[in-house]
Parts: structure tokens; sequence; C-alpha cells
């Protein structure tokens, strides 16, 4: 594999067989995390609701089970984007897109000779434009890295 930063990439990784980015979500918990987290303060929200009911206060139960739904609803929200991201490779000619997001994969293929990097006005992404297509990125990385992202591909897209 060749030296990215010795390359002038910073976020792509560069090999013999092309150029590849991969841009996730920054999640600093992950599902299964969560998901012990939320089993454990369902235990703990059951406990006391089960406590309460027991000594005669019965709406306790009811508004604890409420709170779970609540936060069942929650978890599966987080959950469900937890893998979101892009992946942007070029390799043959070829600039493969792929977005995820709910665990739906959207994949776009472009020809790399006819392909536009550009900015898109008032949204701060980076736009792939290609054979009346285009696509949208840089949603998972800090603002100030997308004119990187910008500026590699257009560079990768030279050389390749």
């Amino acid at each position: 594999m060749l030296n990215p930063a010795k390359d002038g990439y910073q976020l792509a990784s560069v090999s013999d067989a092309g150029w590849r980015w991969t841009l996730r979500r920054n999640c600093s918990v992950t599902p299964a995390q969560l998901a012990r987290v939320f089993i454990g303060l369902g235990a703990l929200s059951l406990a006391v609701a089960l406590f309460f009911w027991f000594q005669g206060a019965v709406l306790v139960l009811p508004f604890a089970a409420l709170e779970l739904l609540v936060l069942c609803a929650a978890f599966f929200a987080t959950a469900r984007h937890a893998t979101d991201g892009e992946r942007i490779s070029l390799h043959g000619g070829r600039l493969v897109v792929e977005v995820e997001s709910a665990g739906k994969i959207h994949r776009s293929e472009f020809v790399a000779d006819r392909v536009r990097v550009q900015p898109v006005e008032g949204y701060a992404l980076v736009e792939v434009a290609g054979d009346g297509r285009s696509v949208r990125l840089g949603r998972f990385i800090r603002s100030d890295l997308r004119p990187v992202l910008a500026r590699e591909l257009r560079q990768a897209l030279r050389r390749g």
C-alpha cells in the first residue's frame, strides 16, 4: 500500500488497485453497547415501578411502561442509522459511490473521464456528477474536511 501522507491524500486509502474513501458517522456507542444500557435502564425503571406498585401507587407502572416504549423507539432510531456512511472507490476507470442510510445502500457508478466534482451551493457538500446523474457526498465528515475530499477526488480522477 502507498503512503497516503506521502502521496498527498489525507482521507483516501491509496493502493495499487486504486483509491478508496470511507466516510462514516461518528458513533461513540455501538448498537450492542446501547442495547445493554437500554436493558439496564429498563430493568431499573421496572424495578422502581414494581416497588411503588406493590406500595399501592398503581399508576407508576403504566407510566414506566410508557417510558420504556419511548426509550425503545429512541434506541431503534439511533441503531438504525449507526452504520450510515459513504464509500467511494476509484479503480479501472470507474468511480463507484455507495451511500448507506438506514441499512439501504444506494450505489452509483460513473465513468471516471466524465465526472465533475464541485461544491454544492448552500449545502456545503461535495457533488459528484456525470452521465446525467449526481450524488452529494460529505455528510459524515466535518465541514472543514469537505474541500479536502473534493480536492482528493479531483486529484485521483486526474491520475486514475
